[in-house]
């Protein structure tokens, strides 16, 4: 039923305290995962997203690579603020990196181009949709997330230390782990002035 999907929806929640546990096994993760990229829609049909999931010691690596790519540009003095930041996503459990493969992007502006322009931007709605619903599973299994972007600081060693394709384009990145605090009440604008119901 429609109700239970909503109430899915209304469960994910960008959840910053986590810590490195998880209410589900590894294989779990890796399911919810598969299940999400293969059922998740893409424009033509297009299949471009691509996932990674960090575990362990490599989690905490990918937000060791974040923490030395923002001590670069972020000032000394501001620095303290950034790294309680990064060491709440290091605190959980894994991260899910999101990609899109931009060879598939380059072959359906090539075969389709009058549409060419509209490729890229579809390809980041899709790849949002793929975000959502691995989110939204997570939730649904007891584990807290928030979405984070890092890129492109730190795409280039993160290629490097996990053998991603170049032609792989990040994203987003997902840290997660068992809820330690839940977030508070979330604040609404009016729907009224949201959304037109036309008939």
């Amino acid at each position: 039923m429609s109700k239970n999907f909503f109430e899915a929806v209304k469960g994910r929640r960008s959840v910053y305290a986590i810590s490195k546990e998880s209410t589900i096994s590894d294989e779990r993760i890796k399911e919810i995962v598969e299940e999400a990229v293969l059922h998740s829609p893409s424009s033509f049909n297009s299949q471009s997203a691509r996932a990674v999931v960090l575990l362990g010691e490599n989690h905490d690596k990918l937000w060791n690579i974040a923490e030395d790519a923002l001590r670069k540009i972020v000032p000394a003095d501001q620095f303290e603020a950034t790294a309680q930041r990064l060491g709440a996503f290091k605190a959980g459990y894994g991260s899910v990196l999101f990609f899109e493969d931009q060879n598939v992007i380059k072959q359906l502006q090539e075969k389709f181009a009058t549409y060419a322009d509209n490729f890229p931007l579809w390809s980041n709605q899709s790849s949002g949709i793929l975000q959502f619903v691995v989110w939204t599973a997570f939730a649904e299994e007891g584990l807290g997330a928030s979405l984070q972007h890092y890129n492109p600081l730190i795409d280039d060693e993160v290629k490097k230390e996990w053998g991603i394709p170049q032609e792989w384009k990040l994203i987003a990145q997902l840290p997660f782990g068992k809820t330690v605090a839940a977030p508070g009440p979330k604040e609404f604008q009016p729907i009224e002035e949201r959304v037109k119901f036309v008939k």
